[in-house]
This record gives C-alpha cells, sequence and structure tokens, in this order.
C-alpha cells in the first residue's frame, strides 16, 4: 500500500471507532442490539438482553402491607417486601402463599372494595383485579393493552388517587397507615368483644353507653378530633389510639330525656335515690362551718385535679379498694342531724383500721395529702380527666407523683377528718365531677355497654 493510501485507511478506521464509541455513549455504555447484531464479538443472546421485555402479569396478592407477590404469564414471579417499591424475581416456582390461591386476592382478604375502573392521571383504566389490605390502602392490576409501563398501581387514601412507582410520599403513606393499624390493633383489644370494637371502628360516633342516670359518666368516642357540649360546659375530644375520646359526666340534677351527641343519641333515666340521717356530736357538726379552711383544702384538690394525662393509664378492669361493709351508697341523700347535708357522691365502705387499700388501677398519685374535712385522702389519676378518690385513711403509703399499679397498697383504712367511724370513702371523678364508682368495679369505660352497675 502506497503511504497515502495507508494514512486515508488509518483515518477511515479511527472515524469508524469514533462513531461506534459515540453509539456506546448514547446508549449508556451498553451496546445496542443492532450493533451486537453485527457479530462483532457479540451473541445474538446478549442482544436480546438489550430487548426490554414487558411481561404480562396474569395474578398478584399482598399478605400485608410490606409482602406480596406478583405471578407472570410466562410462569415466573416476583416477590416485594417493601409494599412494592423494589421486587425480586423468585428462583423458581411459586411463592408459598399462592400456593391455596387459586382466584387472587380478591377471593382471599377481607377488605375488598369492588372497582370496575380506576383514574390514573387524567386517564380511565379497566381494572383486571383489585385488593385492599386496609380501608385506605390497595393495589389494582389494569387490564392488558394500556399504555402503563407498570400495569400494578397503588392507592393510599381510599382509591381516590392512584400511584404507579412507590414514591418516597408513599412510602411515608405506607409506614403512617402501619402505625394506624397498629393503634386499631391495641384500642380493639380493649372492648368487650371483637363484634363490639368492629362496631366501634365503623361509627363515628360512640357512646359507651348510651344510656345513663344522674351520677352515672359515659365514654364518648369519635374518629375524628373536635369538641362535645354537654350540659352547659366543652369537653375536648383528645386523641387515643385510633380515636378521640372524653368523658361526659351526668350531673345529679340532669333531666330525664334524649340528648344528640354527634349522631348518636344519649337517653337519660330518672333515678330515685334515697335518704340517709346521720348522727354527730356538736363538735364534729362544727367542722362544717369552718368554710374558710375547707374552700382553701378545696382549692389544693380542683387544681390536683386540674390536670390529667392525655391517655388512658389502665387497660384492665377496675377493681374495689378493699373488701368492707358497705355503709352508705352513692348517691344518698344526706341529712346530718337533722339538716339537710348533700348527696353522698362517693361510696363508703367499713372495715377495721388498718385494713390495707389497693388501687383501683393503674394511675399516678396527682395528691395525697392530709385535709380537715376527708383527712388523710389519695386522689390518683387514670388519665383523660378521670380520678379515684380514697379518704379518711389513717396512714398514706403514697406520695404525690408516684406511678401505681392496680392492686398496689396505698394506705389504710382510717377514720381521719369528718368520720364517725374507720371506713374508706371511695368515689371517682370525671372532669371535676363526681361519678358513680359502681360503673367501674370489674370493668372499664370500653366494656361499659357488657356491664351493669351493681346494685349497691
Amino acid at each position: 500500500m502506497k503511504p497515502r493510501s495507508k494514512k486515508i485507511g488509518y483515518l477511515l478506521g479511527g472515524t469508524a471507532l469514533a462513531a461506534a464509541c459515540a453509539v456506546l455513549v448514547a446508549y449508556g455504555g451498553e451496546p445496542p442490539a443492532w450493533l451486537l447484531a453485527s457479530g462483532k464479538g457479540a451473541s445474538s443472546e446478549a442482544a436480546e438482553k438489550q430487548t426490554p421485555v414487558r411481561r404480562e402479569i396474569i395474578d398478584f396478592h399482598m399478605t400485608d402491607l410490606d409482602k406480596g407477590w406478583i405471578r407472570y404469564a410466562d410462569g415466573t414471579s416476583s416477590v416485594t417486601e417493601d409494599g412494592g417499591a423494589h421486587w425480586t424475581k423468585q428462583a423458581s416456582g411459586l411463592p408459598d402463599s399462592a400456593a391455596s390461591s387459586t382466584n387472587g386476592p380478591s377471593a382471599s382478604t377481607a377488605n375488598v372494595k369492588t372497582l370496575t375502573t380506576i383514574a390514573y392521571q387524567a386517564k380511565e383504566y379497566a381494572v383486571k383485579q383489585a385488593q385492599f389490605v386496609t380501608d385506605r390502602t390497595g393495589w389494582a392490576l389494569v387490564s392488558a393493552g394500556t399504555d402503563l409501563a407498570n400495569p400494578l398501581l397503588v392507592t393510599t387514601d381510599g382509591g381516590q388517587t392512584w400511584h404507579a412507582e412507590v414514591t418516597p410520599a408513599v412510602k411515608d403513606a405506607l409506614q403512617e397507615e402501619k402505625r394506624r393499624q397498629q393503634r386499631i390493633s391495641r384500642e380493639t383489644a380493649l372492648y368487650a368483644s371483637p363484634e363490639q370494637a368492629k362496631k366501634v371502628m365503623d361509627s363515628a360516633w360512640t357512646l359507651l353507653p348510651d344510656t345513663a342516670s344522674p351520677g352515672d359518666v359515659v365514654l364518648v368516642r369519635h374518629d375524628k378530633p373536635g369538641e362535645v357540649a354537654w350540659q352547659g360546659k366543652t369537653y375536648e375530644l383528645r386523641p387515643f389510639e385510633a380515636g378521640y375520646f372524653t368523658y361526659l359526666p351526668v350531673p345529679m340534677k340532669t333531666k330525664s330525656g334524649s340528648y344528640p351527641i354527634g349522631d348518636q343519641t344519649l337517653k337519660i333515666k330518672d333515678k330515685k335515690f334515697e335518704t340517709q340521717q346521720l348522727k354527730v356530736s356538736k363538735q364534729m357538726e362544727s367542722m362544717r362551718q369552718d368554710t374558710k379552711r375547707i374552700e382553701a383544702d378545696q382549692k389544693k384538690i380542683d387544681a390536683a385535679r386540674s390536670k390529667s394525662e392525655p391517655g388512658f393509664l389502665f387497660s384492665a378492669p377496675f377493681i374495689q379498694p378493699i373488701e368492707g361493709i358497705l355503709t352508705t351508697p352513692f348517691g344518698h341523700t344526706r341529712y346530718v342531724n337533722g339538716k339537710f347535708a348533700s348527696s353522698h357522691m362517693a361510696i363508703d365502705l367499713a372495715a377495721k383500721e388498718g385494713t390495707p387499700i389497693k388501687a383501683a388501677n393503674d394511675g399516678i398519685v396527682a395528691l395525697a395529702d392530709n385535709f380537715y374535712l376527708s383527712g388523710n385522702t389519695i386522689y390518683i389519676d387514670h388519665g383523660m380527666n378521670l380520678f379515684s378518690q380514697y379518704a379518711h385513711l389513717s396512714k398514706l403509703q403514697v406520695k404525690t407523683g408516684d406511678r401505681v399499679k392496680r392492686g398496689d397498697i396505698i394506705g389504710l383504712v382510717g377514720s381521719t377528718g369528718f368520720s364517725t367511724g374507720p371506713h374508706l370513702h371511695f368515689t371517682f371523678w370525671a372532669h371535676n365531677v363526681p361519678v358513680n364508682p359502681n360503673l367501674f368495679f370489674n370493668a372499664t369505660p370500653f366494656q361499659w355497654p357488657k356491664q351493669k352497675p351493681q346494685s349497691r
């Protein structure tokens, strides 16, 4: 070859090499199928790998918010453990959870919503198969022949919007839904039965119970935050687990009738209370005249009961603090030396001095002190503005701020303050209103429809 011809040959070869490099750069460093097919050191198998193959999904199933599987028309399958953000090809065979499912998830989940079409990016798509794991979170497989690269879409708002990818926002929504389901599970365990729990969870408003009498207390649940107006006062609904709650005390002067609470109706029935005649010495009677000292004590007590933990501090039923003789039932109209004194908004249980007194349930000691009329007294905060009171103790065995468990010994029976003999004066206060303690024994407020007040 002549030198000039040889030079031209090198130049042409370099140009071809530069063009090939440009092609490689354009395809991200991977040679395109047509280049591999030219036989320049590449196999036809490698060329086929460069052509994206869209496999048809014929079935899918999500076992929970994280795990699921996809089955393809070519017999292969993939699994996910992060809600569909990533799918991993199965080595062989079908996922274990597919063995018992022949018709897909629509036949195996209790939270199915019937879908025929869904809207995605302003277009309507026919749905081949859908599954909702919760009322908010579900997946839908659109029918074949669409222009979607990913035909399996996910929703986290009950089907209002759909997503073809698990974006960071979708992932956050899935995590929040997991936390919500955990709250629902914990709250469900508090009710008397799964049936009752489901009824509560499916309702916007719930009254526990929906029928009460003067001196009782009602637990209100709503599925959203807000307030409840009741007997001239407003009560804030405070969050707990999956709902929002407040106690509604029924004052003794509440008239019978039907009262709307949200979309529910609270029925108040009449109740008659007996009278009690109490005779005391003139010295004891004079104690009730020291209004200055009584008012000073009351301010301290009111301040302690004005602050309460924001959640329910208990999960087990309440217990009776002592096994004593009932001397004065709740609600009795009391006369002292023939003169009207007040309604007795507690129960009096007589017992030997020194008898151990148990905490009615878990809580925090809001106040433990000696007072003029009630003597050595303990108030335990059970959360949500509910307090139990123990009065006339001979000895306090807890102090303000202590955490106590149900059944802990908190003091001893005595006769301190305005008392005619050793006994325990015991009651509950809801939002600073005394309420019937008999409602609580052997139950929790979540179980009140099941529990009837003891006849005391």
